[in-house]
């Protein structure tokens, strides 16, 4: 059995580096926390390569190591490479899966442009997943995907799903050769959300908070659709607007 007490040892500040994206890029390694996120990511063959349990914290019965370590490591160890205020007593080192945008099958997608809050990015994620939808697809200029506050606003879907970063441009290119509609969201040139029919194959694309979809993206899609303010607020939160629109043009 391993057991680390100190926060100076020099594992430990390789784990703590991993909540710097620049570490996390250099490794191909992120670091999760919490039952949940862990148990999730144990059901990934070989995603997980350390456990990290604090002292006197038990595993749940039913936890599916598959003969990966446990490093067993003190209260403040667990506390200095820990992202949440209050620490669950369990963290996992994770490689980043990989995949390549040729090999990307699926019939109905979600394309993120430039949203930058890691709270949206998780939770479009999530209800992506929870749509069935096949893969994410993030643009330039969104969020890290192994940011803490995405991985935690996933709530495990980042382990369920294939998301994948690429130009949004040349995948859209690529959907429209495979007869794949995609559709974008926009408040001018629009038409209401509710006269786009269910599909069995569709491209949702959704933009940065302030800005919106990029005009090129817009450009290229096959309509361009808006969901009506029947209230004085000015716009609907992005993952909402997703999560709306995702339900709705699934068949």
């Amino acid at each position: 059995m391993k057991y680390i007490e100190s926060s100076k040892n020099p594992q430990v500040k390789q784990w703590k580096k991993l909540l710097t994206k620049k570490d996390r890029d250099k490794t191909g390694k992120f670091l999760i926390e919490g039952f949940h996120l862990v148990e999730e990511a144990l059901k990934e063959t070989n995603l997980v390569t350390e456990v990290i349990l604090q002292e006197n914290i038990e595993l749940p019965i039913g936890f599916e190591l598959n003969d990966v370590d446990i490093v067993y490591v003190s209260q403040d160890v667990m506390k200095s490479i820990s992202d949440t205020e209050a620490p669950q007593g369990v963290a996992a080192v994770c490689e980043q899966p990989t995949y390549q945008i040729e090999r990307l099958s699926g019939q109905q997608f979600l394309l993120i442009d430039a949203v930058q809050d890691p709270g949206n990015l998780g939770t479009m994620i999530r209800t992506a997943d929870a749509a069935g939808i096949d893969a994410v697809v993030l643009g330039e200029g969104s969020a890290d995907l192994y940011n803490p506050k995405v991985i935690r606003s996933t709530q495990g879907s980042l382990f369920h799903i294939p998301i994948i970063k690429a130009s949004l441009s040349s995948f859209i290119g690529q959907l429209k050769e495979q007869g794949i509609p995609v559709y974008g969201t926009s408040l001018e040139d629009a038409d209401p959300f509710k006269e786009a029919d269910k599909q069995d194959s569709f491209a949702l694309l959704v933009g940065n908070e302030g800005k919106g979809v990029d005009k090129m993206l817009l450009a290229q899609t096959e309509k361009n659709l808006y969901i009506p303010i029947y209230g004085r607020s000015e716009s609907l939160n992005v993952a909402v607007a997703a999560g709306i629109l995702l339900y709705h043009l699934k068949k």
